[in-house]
């Protein structure tokens, strides 16, 4: 039998637990989400569309990825143990981009709970911070940060 993905069960705040760690599965960047980024977000700063620029002005190979493009890849990035949090908001995420990421970079994101706490307003519901760190193939950190999320009790809807 093969389960979809809306029908999994469930994940509630009382079944979290401090220093649980879960990894992503891959996505590699393209070509084309850097350009289609680059059309979505009307950022069209040379970093991110012009390799001789880049080549000649900076440090860096070639074009690099928008540090947004990859916090919103990284955010969507299937994570078995988490995906199936019961979330009821988004309510903060933080990120430093510490290294490039290039086309052809694929993407793993590594995720620790490093804190719950009841929710005030929410019986049964808690805010949980989850601490970020977005990985390339070979190892290198391009991101780090955290993410907090308000999660639903076993009796929200």
């Amino acid at each position: 039998m093969t389960t979809k993905a809306h029908e999994t069960e469930p994940r509630y705040f009382s079944s979290l637990r401090l220093g649980e760690k879960h990894v992503s599965a891959g996505r590699t960047v393209t070509e084309a989400d850097v350009v289609l980024f680059a059309g979505l977000s009307g950022d069209f700063n040379s970093l991110h569309t012009d390799d001789e620029w880049v080549r000649a002005n900076t440090e860096y190979r070639g074009r690099i990825a928008h540090g947004l493009l990859v916090l919103a890849m990284s955010s969507g990035l299937r994570t078995p143990g988490l995906d199936q949090l019961h979330v009821l908001g988004f309510l903060n995420t933080e990120r430093a981009m510490v290294a490039p990421t290039y086309p052809g970079d694929t993407l793993y994101v590594t995720q620790m709970i490093t804190a719950l706490r009841p929710s005030r307003s929410r019986p049964g519901a808690g805010i949980v911070t989850i601490e970020v760190e977005t990985a390339t193939q070979d190892g290198t950190v391009v991101q780090r940060g955290t993410d907090v999320l308000l999660v639903g009790g076993k009796d929200e809807s």
